[in-house]
């Protein structure tokens, strides 16, 4: 199979995030540097990489939590200029309110700023369905496991309807069986919202499973080695040959054996 890859910055006129030049620095450190992409509007993005190059860096950039230094970051064409309700963020720490159930997790979304929704309770009610916790509306979070943790921190971060999902890690701290299950749930939310997702992971398996496109980056500085279309169905066989060619080829492009990354 021919893999195909895209080097350019700019895509077409779908075009929902664009990254120009970006360059950050932490005192002597570069954590970027003059970075370009852009991802589509509705594309299931995943960005790539070994530890320190920069990958949650770009994906506070694109929330508008954290400044450039240099080069800029537009969402439908304009400049962010800080976090938006367009935008929503889904952390790898779950960042939980222990002292809220479920439902309320959820309902801070909407809260934030005063919700103007014309049912609160209903959307809170779809929202825990999607993602697959009715029953547990009224549990706290000391009672849940992992993945349904990292279910209430998808729900919250979708309840303000935002266009584009931005998700550092979520699947990081659980165990396989769970991560391959919460990664059919997200693909399945994705496919009903329509949403724009930018996915952060340092597991090139997990990227070419969710993926439309993989940003390959490389550390000291962060820079963008590569962009690699993944032109597979859905659902994904890691064991297929097509797959493990992907696999290989962003291993290859990042020079080390997929466990150091």
């Amino acid at each position: 199979m021919a893999l195909r890859s895209d080097q350019s910055t700019t895509r077409d006129s779908r075009e929902k995030i664009t990254i120009r030049n970006v360059s950050r620095s932490y005192g002597s450190t570069r954590a970027l540097a003059d970075v370009s992409a852009s991802v589509a509007a509705g594309e299931f993005c995943c960005i790539v990489g070994p530890s320190g190059c920069g990958k949650t860096t770009l994906l506070r950039a694109i929330a508008g939590l954290d400044d450039p230094d240099g080069g800029s970051i537009l969402v439908d064409g304009d400049p962010i200029a800080g976090p938006g309700l367009d935008r929503g963020m889904v952390f790898q720490e779950y960042a939980l309110f222990p002292w809220r159930t479920v439902r309320g997790n959820v309902r801070f979304g909407l809260d934030r700023p005063a919700c103007d929704c014309p049912d609160c309770g209903a959307r809170v009610r779809e929202l825990v369905d999607l993602v697959g916790l009715d029953g547990f509306e009224d549990a706290y979070p000391k009672e849940l496991s992992g993945g349904m943790k990292q279910r209430v921190g998808i729900a919250r971060a979708l309840a303000p309807d935002p266009e584009i999902l931005l998700m550092d890690e979520p699947f990081g701290s659980v165990d396989a069986r769970t991560r391959d299950r919460l990664h059919a749930e997200l693909l399945d939310i994705w496919s009903q919202t329509g949403q724009t997702v930018v996915f952060v992971t340092h597991d090139i398996d997990e990227a070419v499973t969710l993926a439309d496109r993989v940003i390959v980056m490389d550390a000291d500085p962060g820079t963008v080695q590569l962009t690699l279309s993944i032109d597979l169905g859905r659902p994904r066989e890691r064991t297929s040959r097509d797959f493990v060619d992907y696999v290989a080829r962003i291993r290859d492009e990042l020079g080390s054996p997929v466990d150091d990354v």
